[in-house]
């Protein structure tokens, strides 16, 4: 299996993935969803950020999941893994607001990080909400021209 995640812009994530400091991608959630119990250790997760082509590529480590979380689960896993999910101390209340009302948490560490030839991608079929895809193999959403998304 073969991933696509599709980072927020704002958060300014994707530098930091291929600088080594995001060293996890955590994903947070009301309900359970992919990525849940379908990303593995050495499977590779495509990074992009959204409106904006596919530029890095990185192998799963391990994955925790979390369940039954509430503002102070939250809290605790953000204090514990914030710098290793990118995320200033200093910004650690900003996101524990962001994800206090989230059920579910995975934690996605990452390893060898790689900048790659950037591609579009055609999420058809996937939802256009979609923020993680699921594929056999990534070529399965690789937009066929440049240009077309």
């Amino acid at each position: 299996m073969e991933h696509l995640a599709i980072l927020k812009k704002s958060w300014n994530f994707l530098p930091k993935i291929l600088a080594g400091e995001k060293k996890i991608e955590s994903r947070w959630y009301k309900s359970r969803h992919a990525p849940w119990d379908k990303v593995r250790a050495n499977e590779a997760v495509y990074f992009k950020e959204s409106g904006e082509p596919v530029t890095i590529v990185s192998e799963v480590d391990r994955v925790l999941q979390f369940s039954e979380l509430g503002p102070q689960k939250v809290r605790e896993l953000l204090e514990k893994y914030g710098a290793e999910i990118g995320i200033e101390k200093s910004r650690i209340p900003y996101f524990v607001e962001t994800f206090k009302d989230k059920k579910y948490c995975m934690l996605i560490f990452l390893k060898n990080p790689q900048k790659i030839e950037p591609f579009e991608i055609d999420k058809t079929g996937f939802g256009i909400m979609s923020a993680w895809v699921c594929v056999e193999g990534i070529d399965k959403i690789k937009a066929k021209s440049l240009g077309k998304k």
